[in-house]
């Protein structure tokens, strides 16, 4: 008797994608999520998995997994893959779109990182009654210094109130704590114009000519806050995510946490691209009649700076609505309760075969 290969606990969407492709012209298996009532040789029931979320989505991925019949010899792992990476693959696409929508996130962290630092320096930075002077750039502490007080509080207060009201192991679904972290960010926006409207008319002589108070730098001290509760809510709830995402991946929970850990940085990347982005595209499409665009004169008594926040805002609250569809997209289609059938044109590869090969 043939000796079975070792389970390669690996994932491999580069495989399960080319797989696809490769047997594209096959009919992809309807889906059953009661094994008892699925026809002999249809492996739609093992590609659902009895609980898998994700069983409906991506269908095209299932290709992957269907053994040609005309073929006499096993086939290599880039033409037929097992149930467990299909899965996986699947669950890496589904994750995708959650993952996406904290680019934004990190777009307003940007320019936090950025602009706060010019709006300070413009501002009266002391703090009296004595003649200490607050660095600018030192205000970007705030709301790293609220995780590390606030997570805590956070785990030991609000989780088991919240546990208590929903009657949910978790108080709080992740998806749901990563919804008010950007809900958050559209306020720390709105606080972050409102305050650089009032800088700014402070800063600009008044009518008569006489030049005005300076506002003091704590006043930029609000929207640090709430981004730093945003930031609680949001990273805290994805990590949270992925270990869920993770974890239901029996063998494969440490090769997941690595896919997973790439896009928490890759959103971190995206959102400092886009915000020069975004600074590029606001200059251009602001300026006209010979004037700048609204960041275009680097001094901020001349920039528009509280517009360009409250454009922030406004992509803020879009992003939102756009997370709730991909949430509930997410939660949608729970296991597989398709018609029953079975593969036409190829057979189903069991996860017993020799080379180790299965179907989802």
């Amino acid at each position: 008797m043939p000796k079975k290969k070792k389970a390669d606990c690996a994932i491999k969407p580069r495989q399960v994608f080319v797989a696809a492709f490769s047997k594209r012209k096959q009919i992809c298996p309807s889906g059953s999520s009661n094994p008892a009532h699925t026809a002999a040789g249809d492996a739609a029931a093992v590609v659902d998995g009895g609980d898998f979320r994700h069983a409906n989505k991506f269908r095209f991925l299932d290709k992957a997994c269907i053994r040609d019949a005309a073929d006499t010899v096993p086939e290599s792992e880039w033409r037929l893959c097992t149930a467990g990476e299909v899965r996986q693959t699947k669950t890496l696409l589904a994750v995708l779109p959650i993952v996406a929508c904290t680019v934004v996130t990190n777009t307003v962290l940007a320019q936090l990182q950025t602009f706060s630092v010019q709006q300070g320096s413009a501002m009266d930075t002391r703090l009296a009654p004595s003649s200490f002077r607050i660095p600018p750039a030192s205000l970007q502490a705030i709301p790293y210094a609220m995780l590390l007080a606030l997570v805590p509080a956070y785990e030991l207060l609000l989780v088991p109130l919240a546990r208590r009201l929903t009657g949910a192991r978790a108080g709080i679904a992740p998806l749901q704590r990563i919804g008010v972290g950007l809900c958050l960010v559209a306020l720390s926006m709105a606080s972050a114009a409102a305050v650089e409207r009032r800088r700014r008319d402070a800063a600009v002589p008044a009518s008569g000519g006489r030049r005005q108070q300076q506002l003091s730098v704590l006043w930029l001290v609000p929207q640090f806050f709430v981004f730093g509760l945003s930031e609680l809510f949001t990273n805290v709830g994805l990590m949270e995510f992925f270990y869920e995402q993770a974890s239901s991946t029996a063998g494969t929970a440490a090769h997941m946490q690595a896919f997973f850990m790439a896009f928490f940085y890759c959103s971190f990347s995206f959102g400092f691209y886009l915000s020069s982005v975004l600074v590029s595209l606001v200059n251009r499409a602001t300026a006209g009649g010979g004037r700048p665009g609204w960041l275009g004169d680097n001094d901020l008594n001349k920039d528009r700076l509280d517009l360009f926040y409250w454009v922030l805002a406004a992509l803020s609250v879009l992003n939102f609505f756009c997370y709730l569809l991909c949430a509930r997209w997410y939660n949608s289609g729970a296991a597989g309760s398709g018609p029953d059938g079975a593969a036409p044109g190829g057979e189903v590869a069991s996860e017993e075969e020799d080379d180790g090969k299965g179907l989802i």
